[in-house]
């Protein structure tokens, strides 16, 4: 990253320069739960004094902190992936009826290809869902102009606005120029309750003002220079977005295009007209077909999309001739090794215990989900955040007498196993549940968390204690090991608390193998 108030060129990944933009808008509160593609985003704002930034426990949390600073004036920012997104919908909602006071700008990463997720969701729908604009950048530099424009946006028309980015445009870097930063006055607090109170009489109204409010941005949207068109060989059209724009312009350079990036509400005019334009239309686009079928949908006819198989993973210019040329897709071998728990990782001992004993274990999301696969293959399901608790004891319920235990990783337990534990001593339920405590979320890098003590400057904070949580929770015996040099012991006390007709939590902990290396790295002066 540059130094933070250099000018210039940097060369920036597009995490990093949305970072730098928020920066450079006036910025003063980010928030969020680490996420694969997303977290360099918060470790980058990080670095500026000027702005508030925090790990939260979850992306529910980290919206509604966030925008809470938003009603109270400042420019804020909440990141989080796609998967994470779900997390932060109840508020999502309700914050588009209300609107904001200061900018607040909703960065949402999805991850074509599930690199580093359970599902492939497609966030552009989200706009139409709760009837809010999103811009969309194709690359970092975009990413840094795009993200001063939507608190523009955001504060002009009392929105909410999300920022859709991909993988690709996530991690991938170019040389961006950099800005001064913005000085943005605190606005007055405002004690409007037919505004920000959100009790049925008050919401109808502001219902009314949102339908009024996206015909608006659907105006703001037909003449916004990010929606543009650039015409050549008018044989062939294009309207795409994102990613695919990038990879398009390296296969057909000479093509027309009209290139989204105020995505919705869609410019309809624009498109009609681009469509006159052109004698072949495509819509080219990764995942679901979001824009394809709204051009449909406008009575275009001659437009040709893609074939459904083409709507799972990822484009890449090979694909696009395939697609182009009206040929099936054909899927390409992946090089590399299988991924499989680090070398010292400590579950590599809960997990040799759980298979010896022959288990059904319920996972969770982290890096303990790599259980599930050889020589292990000691994890059966992996659902959400948080199921690892929760789903046991459905399990269970369905089989009484089934030997199944849960495990969940520390992080993961704050950020939505407690309700789940809470669940289950309410509703008496009984089994073992394994909380995987390696002291870090090291599925996104090594993020703190509360459990650490450690924010995200590594400032020294409230730690929190998962045993009396876990007590509090109301779990029957809640026992602390450290497997390492303890494989019997663990083996024995896991048999114990199996034969045992009680709700048992045994806190498995051990430090990340990776997290010890970095101390040590940091301790020579390595980093």
């Amino acid at each position: 990253m540059a130094p933070k108030a250099s000018m210039g060129k940097a060369f920036l990944s597009g995490n990093e320069a949305l970072a730098r933009g928020a920066w450079q808008a006036g910025l003063k509160v980010a928030c969020a739960y680490p996420g694969t593609p997303s977290t360099e985003i918060l470790e980058t704002l990080a670095l500026f004094p000027e702005v508030d930034v925090q790990w939260s426990v979850n992306e529910k949390a980290a919206y509604e902190v966030a925008y809470g600073a938003a009603v109270g004036g400042v420019r804020v920012l909440a990141a989080c992936k796609h998967v994470g997104l779900n997390v932060a919908m109840d508020p999502l909602m309700t914050s588009a009826y209300i609107g904001v006071n200061a900018g607040f700008v909703i960065v949402v990463c999805d991850d074509p290809q599930m690199h580093s997720s359970q599902n492939e969701q497609d966030t552009r729908w989200v706009g139409i869902y709760a009837k809010l604009p999103i811009l969309e950048p194709s690359s970092p530099s975009e990413a840094l102009a795009f993200v001063q424009e939507a608190f523009e946006i955001s504060e002009r028309f009392d929105t909410p606005v999300i920022i859709r980015m991909t993988t690709r445009v996530s991690h991938s870097k170019e040389d961006v120029v950099l800005g001064k930063r913005l000085q943005r006055p605190v606005k007055a607090l405002q004690k409007d309750m037919r505004k920000y109170v959100m009790v049925p009489g008050n919401a109808r109204v502001r219902h009314e003002i949102l339908e009024k409010r996206i015909e608006k941005l659907k105006a703001l949207s037909e003449r916004s220079r990010l929606n543009r068109i650039e015409l050549n060989k008018k044989s062939l059209g294009f309207i795409t977005d994102s990613v695919s724009y990038l990879y398009l312009k390296e296969v057909y350079p000479d093509a027309s295009y009209l290139k989204l990036g105020f995505l919705y509400p869609f410019c309809d005019e624009k498109i009609k007209r681009f469509a006159k334009s052109v004698k072949r239309l495509m819509v080219v686009e990764e995942l679901d077909p979001f824009i394809e079928e709204h051009v449909k949908s406008l009575g275009i006819r001659k437009v040709e999309g893609k074939h459904p198989s083409y709507r799972v993973g990822e484009l890449d210019q090979d694909l696009i001739r395939s697609l182009v040329a009206g040929k099936p897709k054909k899927v390409k071998p992946r090089p590399g090794r299988a991924p499989r728990l680090c070398a010292g990782c400590p579950h590599w001992a809960i997990f040799s215990v759980l298979k010896k004993l022959d288990l059904f274990v319920a996972g969770d999301i982290g890096c303990y989900t790599l259980g599930a696969l050889p020589p292990t293959s000691a994890l059966h399901t992996c659902l959400c955040m948080g199921a690892g608790v929760t789903m046991p004891e459905g399990l269970r319920r369905a089989h009484p007498e089934g030997r199944i235990v849960g495990v969940i990783g520390d992080s993961t337990f704050v950020h939505s196993g407690i309700t789940g534990l809470i669940n289950a001593a309410y509703n008496k339920s009984k089994g073992v549940i394994f909380i995987l405590d390696n002291a870090t979320t090291a599925m996104t890098g090594g993020q703190p968390h509360p459990a650490t003590g450690q924010t995200i400057r590594n400032e020294s904070t409230k730690r929190l204690d998962l045993k009396a949580l876990c007590q509090a929770c109301g779990a029957d015996f809640v026992d602390v090991i450290d497997p390492h040099g303890n494989l019997k012991a663990l083996e024995e006390l896991a048999v114990q608390r199996l034969n045992a007709d009680a709700l048992s939590v045994i806190i498995v902990q051990h430090p990340c193998a990776l997290l010890k290396r970095e101390n040590n790295e940091k301790k020579a002066g390595c980093v």
